[in-house]
């Protein structure tokens, strides 16, 4: 049965959204451009306790990573049909159908689709597809920019293109 990797996940979750980040909102790359557009100064950034944002953004960064899994590795579909209790138990016995059944499954397909490019793509659409409006739902209501919101969803969009990219690949 397909299971999370979470070494792959933590690494893929932690370092890179922190090394886009770090690289994104550079002042020499796009972080001039946000501040600006986002109505901050560099006195408003130095008023912010870095550990706990760090620190918040880290776990945050795991938890999206954890669900790039299920989005990026089509073999935890399988898991889901087989997701009862009393399936769940059944399979515990190794000799029964369903065991057969499922380890005969991965056998054959367990590795389909596992690139880092299929990964990637679909990082890639989830953050197009799906955290670009949700984005966009807010930014409308809190009057930003459509700049800030490309700034913005272009972090996304790099960050989770890679993430999916190396759980695919890795996992």
């Amino acid at each position: 049965m397909q299971q999370i990797n979470f070494l792959v996940t933590a690494l893929a979750g932690i370092i890179i959204p922190t090394v886009v980040g770090m690289i994104w909102y550079n002042p020499k790359v796009m972080g001039t451009a946000w501040m600006k557009e986002a109505g901050l100064t560099p006195e408003d950034a130095k008023g912010v306790n870095m550990a706990k944002a760090m620190v918040f953004s880290i776990i945050a960064s795991f938890f999206i990573a954890l669900f790039m899994n299920i989005v990026v590795i089509h073999q935890f579909a399988i898991n889901s049909i087989f997701a009862s209790p009393a399936d769940m138990e059944a399979y515990k016995d190794t000799g029964s159908e369903l065991h057969k059944y499922i380890d005969d499954f991965y056998s054959k397909y367990g590795r389909n689709f596992r690139t880092f490019k299929h990964g990637a793509f679909h990082g890639f659409l989830t953050a197009l597809l799906f955290v670009t409006p949700v984005m966009a739902h807010g930014a409308i209501w809190e009057r930003k920019s459509f700049k800030y919101l490309a700034i913005n969803a272009g972090y996304w969009i790099i960050t989770l293109t890679l993430v999916g990219g190396v759980i695919c690949a890795y996992s």
